[in-house]
């Protein structure tokens, strides 16, 4: 089969499902090395452009780790992990704020217009978008769970969709910060992955789309034989349970778990290091990733 008649296939492969997503929402959950690597940045902003080119919606939350962690370096601070979770003081919500706000995101939107979207950035602060309260860490100590306070740290309250939903109906992609405000005003750094979670929910997406750094899920993450390509709500708490999924990969399951809870339709864990992976996922029939299914 030639280049052309290939391309061709391609296109006819992915009619279905440009009629059936037509007007659908989708919330792409963007970080990891997806994130850091400029080339492998513009395939996927690429593909989210692509997406509004095709009459969808698209919506992006993005992350920031790396960038909180320079910028506090930069600082003087040295960053603090309680369960994963970052230690965050005054000063570092501060500073989280300003490299999720002031650097990520207006990146991401620039990057975005260059390319013939018309990205709009956004966070938890705009029209009260995120309202979230204090996040409590769980500690493990001598057989007995712990609360502990770590600071500015937030859990998402409510998503506060009529502005969201006002600029996708007049053709904006929505670029969303995680950061959360406080009933009293206060600023929260949240987990991005339990953001697009929610926000997915909220929305009752068509897809959330969770881009990371492996594959997708697997039955034993040391063997590439276990590869799962659909998981159920249950199987995924199983796995948690017994420790198959562990580490950055459980709020990625978590927040398909919520987003599908919310109302989104599917949610997929794909490789954000795979070039054009998003077009993949939703406009071929094979698919990539895992897919996190109600039932």
């Amino acid at each position: 089969m030639d280049v052309k008649e290939n391309q061709m296939n391609i296109l006819v492969e992915a009619l279905p499902y440009l009629r059936d997503f037509k007007g659908k929402t989708v919330v792409v959950k963007y970080g990891g090395n997806a994130m850091l690597n400029d080339e492998i940045k513009t395939k996927v902003l690429q593909d989210i452009v692509f997406l509004q080119c095709a009459g969808m919606h698209p919506v992006v939350v993005h992350g920031g780790g790396p960038e909180i962690t320079e910028m506090l370096k930069k600082a003087g601070k040295k960053s603090e992990f309680i369960s994963g979770l970052r230690v965050t003081d005054a000063e570092t919500v501060s500073i989280a704020e300003m490299a999720l706000v002031g650097k990520v995101n207006t990146d991401l939107v620039a990057r975005l217009n260059v390319l013939g979207g018309k990205a709009i950035g956004l966070n938890g602060k705009d029209a009260n978008l995120i309202e979230a309260k204090k996040h409590l860490a769980d500690v493990y100590e001598n057989g007995e769970v712990n609360l502990v306070d770590i600071g500015y740290v937030g859990n998402v309250e409510h998503v506060n969709t009529d502005l969201i939903n006002l600029l996708l109906k007049n053709g904006y992609i929505p670029v969303i910060a995680p950061i959360g405000v406080g009933s009293e005003g206060e600023t929260y750094n949240i987990n991005a992955d339990s953001v697009a979670g929610e926000v997915a929910g909220a929305l009752k997406a068509e897809k959330l789309l969770v881009l990371t750094d492996v594959k997708g899920i697997y039955e034993d993450y040391r063997d590439e034989n276990s590869f799962i390509s659909t998981l159920t709500f249950e199987k995924a708490q199983e796995l948690i349970v017994r420790g198959s999924i562990d580490g950055g990969m459980i709020p990625k399951v978590k927040a398909c778990i919520v987003a599908l809870s919310g109302g989104a339709e599917k949610t997929h864990i794909i490789d954000g290091r795979k070039e054009h992976t998003i077009l993949e996922e939703i406009f071929s029939d094979k698919g990539v990733g895992t897919e996190v299914v109600k039932e």
